[in-house]
This record gives C-alpha cells, structure tokens and sequence, in this order.
C-alpha cells in the first residue's frame, strides 16, 4: 500500500510540474512575455516544483529532516547521477556562461546555506534571505536575456511554444485552469510522497533524513531526469547541464527559502549528520563542477562514469551507516584513503593536459 501511495505521488508530482508549466508558459506568452524568458523562468523553475511542494509539505507537516534531506540530497542527485548518465548517452557540450555565471551561483548559494546551517538550524530569516536572493536572481536572468542573440531566442522558441489559434488551451482562462490542476496535483503529490516515505522509513527502521536523500530526493529529481536525458539523446546543446545547474540553484533559494519561510518561528532544524557529511558532499559536488566543466568545455564519458560511481558510493555509505553495519569503517577508509585522492589527481592530470578552452560560447 504504501508503495502504491509513494509511485501514485511521484505520479502526481510529474503530471503536476508539467501540467502547471504548460498552463504558466502559454499564459506568459499571450501576454507578450518572449520565449526566452519564459524559457529561463517558468519552464526552468517548473522542473524545481515537485522539491518545493515536498519540501514545504514536509515541513507543514512537522518533517523539516525529509524537507532538508530532500534538497541536499536533490543537488547530489542533480550533478553525480543526472549528469553522469547524461554524458554516459554522449558527451554533453557545457557552454561558457555555465562556467563563468551560472556555476559559481550555485557555489554561492551551496556556501550560503553551509553559512546559515552552521547554527544547527535554518530560521525564519535565512529562508527571507534565501528566496529574496532567488528573486534577484530571476530578476538579473530576465535583463540579461534582454541582450541575448536571436539564435538564443530562436532555440528557446522551439522549446516554449505558444498555444495554438483556436487550440482549446488558447484561452486565458483554460490556462489559469491548467495552472490550478498543476497545483492541486503538486499538492496531492507532495503528501501522498511525504506520508509513503515515513511508513518507508520506519519499516526500514532508518531515519526521515536517509530517505529524504535518496528516495524522496531522486523522486522529485524526475522532471529533471526526463529533460536532460532527452536533451543528451537529440544532441541538443547544453540543456542537459544547464537544467541541472539552474535546479540546483533553485533548490537552495527557492525550495529552502519557502520552507524556511513557512517554518515559523521554530525553523527548519538541520541534523547533525548532514552538517557534518551530507552539506559537505553537496558542496564538494558543486566545486567538482568547475575542474571537469573546464576542462576542454565538455563532461566526456568516463567523467560520467566516474560521477555515478561516486553517486552509487555515497548512496551505499548511508545504508551502511544506517545499519551501523561492520563494514562501514573498512568502506569509509577506502574511499576516503583511496578512491577521493586518485580522483582528484586524475581530474588534475587532465586539467594539466587539456586546458580549459576560452572564448567561444
């Protein structure tokens, strides 16, 4: 039953996401708002929506550990298993900007919530200042679109298309009605997820924390999974890795700045074990971003091998841990004696051998 209850939400939260971008994106563009924008706003954000409607779910539901474990465990999710099986497909072209903008936003914003996760909790305020940043940032990509070429807003037309005339989504009011059933659907969704993936986790006798990070987190991962796949497979530029930067950065300022939000006086209250682990690897994730982004502007095949390796470790530490199982001493000096160094010598090797190319986007 209660598996029956965590695929009809993840059902939900799918149909939602895209149900509410369709209405949201065709709305926008009756009133005159360019394809790129939308592109850069809605449709991006729309692939974000099912974290926010667990993340704010589980929180007014009193479980701040699945909200937190959902959007840490999101970003890993996002960059070692999305990007890795999208270079696995073929090796994914990463545009400049990517490099120069839109990664060292997402390292702040990962530094920003290590910042305010220092204290053992995530206030009020911190979420204030979190979706605010969010604001600014949306804000800053809608002006900068402004000086966009047509080729960027004829790539984003293809994607973002306008209703059809006397299509029965033409109407404003059949697209306020899609906006609707998008929520209501994200809403049903988020708590038939919620409420499945705490029955998973007492069964299972581990915490809400550890299924937030992996079943809960690569649930509402979905939406971003299915685009970047499907951008890998038709050879279209840097979807793949631009959908899975601007999530992540998403998933800090908008998700945790709702929930943050909504939290109340008591705010989100961070576990120690993510501080002392998790927060890390989510951090060290996105700086593995910049040596393997540069380095000849594209993430090869092995580099997306070498990242779902590193997701399936991870993955595998936190059952082991769990469990408090014998091995997990054994498994944790291997990795961290071993396996991390010859990586991070590998990836400088490369960086040596095949430097970062400069100029062209």
């Amino acid at each position: 039953m209660n598996l029956l209850l965590f695929l009809a939400g993840l059902g939900l939260l799918v149909i939602g996401a895209n149900t509410l971008v369709r209405g949201a994106s065709k709305l926008a563009l009756s009133f005159g708002i360019s394809p790129l924008v939308v592109g850069l706003t809605i449709v991006a954000f729309g692939t974000s929506a099912p974290e926010v409607a667990v993340s704010v779910g589980a929180v007014l539901d009193g479980k701040t550990d699945i909200a937190i474990g959902n959007v840490v465990g999101s970003n890993i999710f996002n960059v070692l298993f999305i990007l890795g099986i999208s270079a696995l497909i073929a090796p994914l072209v990463v545009n400049i900007q990517l490099i120069r903008q839109e990664v060292p936003i997402m390292l702040g914003a990962s530094l920003l919530l290590l910042a305010f996760a220092f204290d053992g909790k995530l206030s009020m305020f911190d979420g204030g200042v979190l979706f605010a940043l969010l604001v600014a940032y949306t804000a800053f990509l809608v002006l900068q679109s402004r000086r966009e070429t047509q080729a960027a807003n004829d790539e984003f037309a293809a994607e973002v298309k306008p209703a059809e005339p006397g299509a029965w989504d033409s109407h404003w009011a059949a697209q306020v009605g899609l906006i609707a059933v998008g929520l209501v659907a994200l809403v049903l969704g988020s708590d038939y997820l919620v409420q499945a993936s705490v029955s998973f986790a007492k069964a299972m006798g581990v915490s809400d924390l550890v299924i937030g990070l992996t079943i809960v987190a690569a649930g509402t991962s979905m939406p971003e999974v299915a685009t970047s796949i499907s951008a890998a497979i038709k050879g279209e530029r840097d979807i793949a890795v631009g959908n899975v930067v601007g999530s992540s950065t998403f998933n800090i300022l908008g998700c945790l700045g709702l929930s943050g939000l909504v939290s109340g006086d008591l705010g989100l209250a961070v576990a120690p074990s993510v501080l002392a682990f998790d927060i890390w690897v989510m951090l060290a994730v996105a700086l593995a971003c910049l040596p393997v982004f540069m380095t000849g502007r594209e993430i090869a095949r092995w580099e997306g091998g070498i990242f779902l390796g590193y997701y399936a470790a991870y993955v595998s530490y936190l059952i082991l841990a769990a469990q408090q199982h014998d091995a997990l001493q054994a498994y944790s000096g291997v990795m961290m004696g071993f396996v991390i160094p010859l990586t991070v010598v590998t990836l400088v090797v490369v960086m040596i051998r095949r430097p970062a190319v400069a100029g062209a986007p």
